[in-house]
């Protein structure tokens, strides 16, 4: 098969896909969190007592929705995409934090981990060519192809 003899030549479309596909999954997550409302967010938001921040859990269960959801909105636009990636970091670390001081075990805090480090790796990454970044805000490289 030609893709495996390609060099890494679709290494920007790979990037879409995982971004798309994470992105997506991250708003479905997300989603009932952001609607459940402030008794929803209440709880959500007491998680943040484990690293010391005891005020305003209302406050930090909508953010934890609100990255969820709209930074999988900006992960699968590639649209301020190293926010994004630090946004959902925090969030994944908090969440794995969580889990296990809960006890749930590598089976409880595993999905939380390993979306830190996906989200951890994609901020070194970058978004590819396929984004609204590489689009709206072209580095010095691309530059010259617009003047």
């Amino acid at each position: 098969m030609a893709i495996f003899r390609s060099r890494y030549k679709y290494k920007d479309f790979g990037l879409l896909i995982l971004r798309v596909g994470i992105g997506l999954m991250f708003i479905l997550h997300g989603w009932p969190k952001l609607m459940g409302g402030p008794e929803t967010w209440e709880k959500i938001g007491q998680t943040m007592q484990l690293v010391g921040v005891d005020y305003a859990p209302a406050f930090w269960g909508f953010m934890a929705g609100f990255a969820e959801v709209v930074g999988g909105a900006f992960i699968v636009l590639g649209l301020f995409f190293r926010v994004a990636c630090v946004l959902l970091v925090i969030t994944m670390l908090i969440a794995t934090t969580r889990h296990t001081v809960a006890g749930d075990g590598f089976g409880g805090y595993s999905h939380a981990l390993e979306a830190a480090i996906l989200f951890f790796s994609l901020l070194f990454i970058g978004p590819g060519k396929y984004s609204l970044d590489k689009l709206l805000f072209p580095g010095k490289k691309d530059r010259r192809i617009y003047s």
